[in-house]
């Protein structure tokens, strides 16, 4: 498993043990933690990052060997495999071994990390290089690494969400392009469903909340919804799309044999990471999936040929087809840091400098996070890659809204998808109403 994906998987379940991490540094100041520091002088600070695979630890170092051949006299210390945990040990501990860049896999959390003081504003180092984050990042890369005007983080490679598809079940069923609209989506999703028995031989496409990146962040995104009005309360009970988007999922449940069903279904499928995938397999003909998925799918030998395209959009929105929900890594310097110049290099460095990019991506297999990265001639992969590529260039994709809080209200909003799939919710607009009043409560209480 890629660390990229690994971070999808645990990304909500991260953010609270994070909370602990944006206490760690609270209070603390650039000025009061030393980012006086010479960055000419001979100095060496510690980067830690999350990526485990053998393969990925070499990527960052190889990374970071690049670094020190234009930065002579910065000598880097290079900690892989970090959890959330440990990286917030070491913060409290501080001393000089605590990090001076940090990695994290999480950007739900952006919010605390910016709102806390966890993390330095990167805006003066930005401005004192001469580096306009706003044409230097794709859009939604730009808009998950602040909050609140404070530019806490800054994105290191992303994350592009697409449709896999069977191209040889697409040719049974007499299908000859990907969906570009959800109509076509659902009923696309009918024709390739082959029912067996009391089950499926083949489903078009698993449509549950469990299902995987099947998640109402990713689906909805492709609605382009507003979370939080101006006044930074939720939305969701107020913008139409949260409805329809709830709609139409549940529709879809039901037009491909129910809740129950779907879920005795998904219940004896393989492991969302293993080479039992039901998109390898071929048990599912479609997946809204990240772009690792398509190394993984390579990998694992499928008996078919696989397509990749952008999701599918609302009928009304047609001509935005092309868009996409975005994520990724992102690095940031800690307030507790006493080298944060000497940080910085290295920060500019791994997600400016456009050759380190590119090189990066093509080791890790992950979509550049620069405009510049994503339209390099040396960037190397499958032809069907670029589909990701588009997305993340793409102005109209989306990415969740930071808040004070992290991702807690998009686990409020998928509790209530769970709930509303499985017939618990019958009033969608009286559960929209609850779970605006409990994401509002929520942020109240983390201010």
């Amino acid at each position: 498993m890629s660390g990229m994906s690994k971070r999808v998987a645990v990304a909500l379940a991260a953010s609270a043990s994070l909370a602990l991490l944006t206490t760690a540094c609270t209070g603390q100041s650039s000025s009061s933690s030393g980012s006086s520091d010479d960055a000419s002088k001979e100095t060496t600070i510690n980067f830690w990052h999350g990526w485990s695979a053998p393969s990925e630890q070499k990527a960052v170092k190889d990374l970071v060997a690049g670094f020190e051949k234009t930065h002579p006299n910065i000598h880097v210390n290079v900690v892989g495999n970090m959890t959330d945990d440990k990286v917030n040990q070491a913060l409290r501990a501080g001393g000089d071994k605590a990090p001076d860049v940090v990695s994290s896999f999480t950007t739900n959390n952006v919010g605390k990390f910016c709102s806390s003081g966890a993390f330095v504003d990167l805006n003066p180092f930005f401005k004192k290089a001469g580096i306009d984050p706003d044409t230097t990042f794709p859009k939604a890369m730009n808009e998950y690494t602040q909050y609140d005007g404070d530019r806490c983080t800054v994105p290191l490679l992303g994350d592009a969400y697409g449709l896999y598809y069977n191209k040889t079940a697409f040719e049974k069923a007499g299908i000859k392009s990907p969906p570009k609209t959800w109509s076509e989506f659902a009923a696309d999703a009918k024709k390739l469903t082959i029912k067996k028995g009391d089950s499926f031989s083949q489903l078009g496409v698993m449509p549950n909340y469990h299902g995987w990146e099947f998640t109402t962040e990713h689906v909805f995104a492709q609605l382009s919804p507003t979370y939080f009005d101006a006044s930074g309360k939720s939305n969701v009970a107020k913008d139409p799309k949260f409805a329809e988007g709830f709609t139409f999922q549940k529709k879809l449940v039901d037009e491909l044999g129910g809740y129950k069903k779907l879920e005795k279904y998904r219940s004896g499928l393989g492991d969302e990471w293993g080479p039992k995938h039901p998109f390898h397999t071929g048990q599912v003909a479609m997946q809204l999936d990240g772009e690792w998925r398509l190394g993984m799918a390579m990998d694992a030998k499928p008996k078919f040929e696989i397509g990749v395209a952008p999701l599918p959009v609302p009928d009304d929105q047609a001509d935005q087809y092309g868009k996409g929900y975005i994520t990724g890594t992102i690095a940031g310097i800690p307030s507790t840091s006493k080298k944060q110049n000497a940080a910085w290099e290295l920060v500019k460095y791994m997600t400016t400098n456009t050759d380190a990019v590119v090189n990066f991506s093509n080791a890790i297999h992950n979509v550049p996070s620069t405009l510049a990265a994503l339209k390099s001639p040396k960037l190397k992969y499958d032809p069907r890659f670029k589909t990701f590529l588009d997305i993340a260039s793409n102005p109209n994709s989306q990415t969740s809204p930071a808040s004070v809080n992290g991702g807690v209200y998009l686990v409020t909003i998928q509790k209530l998808g769970y709930d509303y799939e499985s017939g618990k919710v019958t009033d969608l607009k009286a559960g929209l109403e609850k779970a605006a009043k409990q994401i509002d409560t929520d942020i109240a209480q983390a201010k």
